[in-house]
């Protein structure tokens, strides 16, 4: 990546260096809770059990906090599980500390553009005593394009998109989309890869639509579980928006013993949250609270908010601290993560832990498989819950009308002209590191399980697991509040929001809806996910064909009147040599087993986990 330059020496950065615990022997004892037939199975462990049996020692913890403080750092703190050691400092002292240089560089965005990102320039280094005790370092990463987190689209046609859509719901002219599936259709002139016919993009699902296409039911709503949502930034309001959204989706209101919001790590000093609704709304913490409280109303919500001024260490200290807990159990038995950290923008072996210590005390990590294809190294783990995406058709009367892997091919209309502008989707495929987990064996095809690694052929771990719906033409409308230039609390506003963001909530929701009664949590449930695989309990999502109706293969977008040209969305595409990843029959690279299909994947995970 071309250099852009150094980040200025005297800019204070907290990094964390991360502690190896006992992997093997966790990773061991993971598998046994997790997989139903063992005599371990269900037993699980509180966090403070976790790190006496597993973690790494006090006296590991204490000789690199040591250290640390002898290298010029201040604020040296070991973190409640000794999970890691944080420390801060002037980039001058951390660079001398880690002999590195942190630079800024300019990187290719996946659909286009460039951005600046934030690294160190090698490997970092650490004393030869200590080097046996240390996974990795965290901190010294920085910004990242956008489509890593929100709904991805081709540039041109991402935000902007969005909110124009949302206008136009409120006073169209002509329509610009539609409350239903094909509700209204478009003709294309001239045809666009030999399709004439699209239809609008969807005004945005209401969450009877949503619950409707999956099967949600009011005798199973998650009462008595916490599904737990982390977060970056902090949402306005949010209890207050969720008590409207609930009231305008004829939802039951939520108690307030229902939702919490806590804050995990340290404070950055100053707040970018005002600054983002000033020129473009980001309701992401919004949308996965609403998509939980659709699927699963009488569930709670723990929403943690990590701090920090870098991006990837605040979501990862917001998911640690729901595994620490109170130190004898943790806050949450599911956890949504709906969000993606790039290969190679943290130490997979930080994930890695941080996911076998969720398995070894019984809670499920959720994660969305992310919003360009390809993997990530938060969804690649084979102890997360890899969620992928769909584009999904729901009619007039919310029956489903079709349901395929989210990969759309995007044309633009310009002087009476169609420019394909590639492909935008969901992630997926399959590792290159971590071998196919015993879970996946018989279910995953040899030709999405196999991958040729340097001379040799492995099979290997394969993403994602399961899906649900997360194509921005078929979003859900979610709502957000506005926050005032007072700071204060404004109006409730709505707008279509989608991207993996969203399925992961609306499986973390479902999962929810299945342990209500329950004695003990499903934990880490791919062992039970894909036992399932092949059953009534999904829905196998399909590739669209030459036989699919028009209607339900392309989607038709209108120009915004910002002096955009008008596209089109040719859904479902195929494009394996570009994304590695393909919809199938049975498991697939882009929805894995399916998605669930209401009661009877519920009542199938509630038998296979006797």
């Amino acid at each position: 990546m071309p250099l852009a330059g150094a980040v200025p020496s005297a800019r204070d950065m907290t990094v964390q260096v991360w502690l190896k615990p006992d992997l093997a022997g966790a990773a061991a004892f993971a598998d046994a809770v997790a997989t139903p037939g063992s005599a371990e199975f269900h037993h699980y462990l509180g966090p403070d059990a976790y790190t006496a049996r597993f973690g790494p020692s006090a006296a590991h913890a204490r000789a690199v906090a040591a250290w640390l403080s002898t290298k010029g750092l201040t604020r040296v703190h070991i973190s409640d599980g000794r999970d890691y050691v944080s420390a801060t400092g002037p980039a001058s002292t951390v660079q001398s500390a880690f002999r590195v240089r942190i630079n800024r560089y300019r990187a290719q965005e996946p659909l286009g553009g460039t951005t600046l990102i934030q690294s160190n320039d090698r490997d970092v280094s650490v004393p030869a005593p200590l080097a046996p005790d240390v996974l990795g370092v965290t901190g010294m990463s920085g910004a990242r394009p956008d489509t890593t987190r929100t709904a991805a689209a081709p540039q041109t046609q991402s935000r902007p998109r969005t909110l124009a859509r949302a206008q136009a719901t409120a006073a169209p002219k002509a329509p610009a989309c539609s409350g239903y599936w094909a509700q209204h259709t478009h003709p294309l002139h001239p045809a666009y890869q030999g399709l004439s016919t699209a239809s609008l993009p969807v005004c945005g699902y209401s969450a009877r639509q949503i619950r409707a296409a999956y099967g949600a039911t009011w005798t199973d709503t998650g009462k008595g579980q916490t599904v737990a949502l982390t977060e970056d930034e902090a949402p306005t309001a949010m209890f207050r928006t969720l008590t409207e959204y609930a009231r305008t989706n004829h939802l039951p209101a939520p108690k307030p013993s229902q939702f919490r919001e806590v804050r995990a790590g340290t404070s950055c000093g100053t707040s970018t949250r005002g600054a983002a609704q000033a020129t473009a709304v980001d309701d992401e913490a919004e949308m996965d609270s609403e998509a939980v409280y659709a699927m699963a109303p009488g569930a709670d919500q723990l929403m943690v908010v990590g701090g920090g001024c870098d991006e990837d260490q605040a979501l990862l200290d917001a998911a640690l601290s729901v595994l620490t807990g109170d130190g004898k159990r943790p806050s949450a038995s599911i956890v949504s993560n709906s969000w993606q950290i790039p290969l190679g923008m943290v130490p997979a072996k930080t994930v890695h832990a941080i996911d076998v210590r969720a398995a070894a005390e019984g809670v499920g990590m959720y994660f969305s498989s992310g919003d360009t294809p390809g993997l990530t190294v938060t969804d690649s783990d084979p102890y997360a819950v890899a969620v992928g995406g769909t584009s999904l058709g729901i009619g007039a009367t919310d029956n489903r009308v079709f349901e395929t892997g989210w990969s759309s091919d995007y044309g633009s209309l310009e002087h009476g002209k169609w420019s394909d502008l590639g492909i935008s989707g969901g992630g997926g495929g399959t590792s290159l590191v971590d071998g196919q987990p015993a879970y996946q064996k018989g279910v995953v095809p040899p030709s999405m399980s196999r991958v040729r690694v340097g001379k040799r052929v492995a099979t290997d771990r394969a993403v994602p697991d399961i899906a649900a719906d997360a194509d921005l033409d078929t979003g859900l409308l979610t709502g957000y509040t506005e926050s005032g230039s007072d700071g204060k609390p404004g109006p409730y506003r709505t707008m279509v929001n989608a991207g993996t963001s969203l399925a992961c909530p609306l499986i973390a929701g479902l999962i929810a809806d299945a342990q209500q009664g329950r004695t003990t949590a499903f934990g880490f449930s791919d062992p039970l996910i894909y036992r399932l695989a092949g059953t009534r309990a999904y829905h196998d999502v399909l590739p669209v064909d030459s036989r699919t109706p028009q209607r339900n293969r392309a989607v038709y977008l209108a120009a915004d009147g910002s002096g955009g040209a008008p596209g089109v969305d040719v859904l479902g595409s195929q494009e394996r040599p570009s994304t590695e990843q393909v919809a199938a029959k049975g498991y697939d690279t882009m929805t894995g087993v399916g998605t669930p299909n209401g009661a009877a994947f519920i009542a199938g995970l509630r038998r296979a986990a006797p």
